[in-house]
């Protein structure tokens, strides 16, 4: 037997006064965008900014349904918008902010499984990292530099061969 271990490196800070300036404007956009977001069930809203490498910025937000499995996160979301108007153009990061009407929106929070897939599977499509910067509306920020690192046991178009 072989005992493995997967160590994840992320980036803490205080609040979004401590980020480099370009992570810090991307999350305000994020947090922006939570205003748009359809959440009428959950009341959990998410907003997510996403920078491309040609400088232009993009947001989405999650879009509920009655039906829960029908909807979509603001990480799928962003990364839609982005492959259909800049099919070509890599994605160089992305803010989530979230505003849950329910409680304190005052921690970081990650991308959900299906969104983690999604996004490994962008990082593939241009060979490059995609960093994260996760955070509230206020509160504690963490930044990952590569989305990959989120999922280590993860399946790819190389597990079909």
């Amino acid at each position: 037997m072989e005992t493995t271990r997967h160590i994840i490196e992320f980036e803490t800070y205080a609040d979004i006064s401590a980020l480099p300036p370009e992570d810090a404007a991307l999350l305000r956009q994020a947090r922006t965008a939570t205003k748009d977001a359809w959440a009428p069930y959950s009341r959990f809203r998410v907003g997510a900014a996403a920078l491309l490498e040609n400088g232009e910025v993009l947001t989405g937000t999650n879009q509920e349904n009655a039906s829960y499995p029908v909807g979509i996160c603001a990480e799928r979301t962003v990364l839609s918008v982005a492959s259909g108007l800049h099919p070509n153009v890599p994605v160089l990061a992305i803010a989530v902010s979230y505003d849950n009407e329910l409680a304190p929106s005052v921690e970081p929070i990650a991308p959900c499984g299906i969104c983690r897939q999604t996004l490994m599977e962008y990082q593939a499509r241009f060979h490059r990292p995609i960093k994260l910067i996760l955070g509230g509306l206020s509160g504690k920020v963490i930044v990952v530099a590569d989305s990959a690192d989120l999922m280590p046991l993860s399946f790819s178009a190389k597990s079909m061969k």
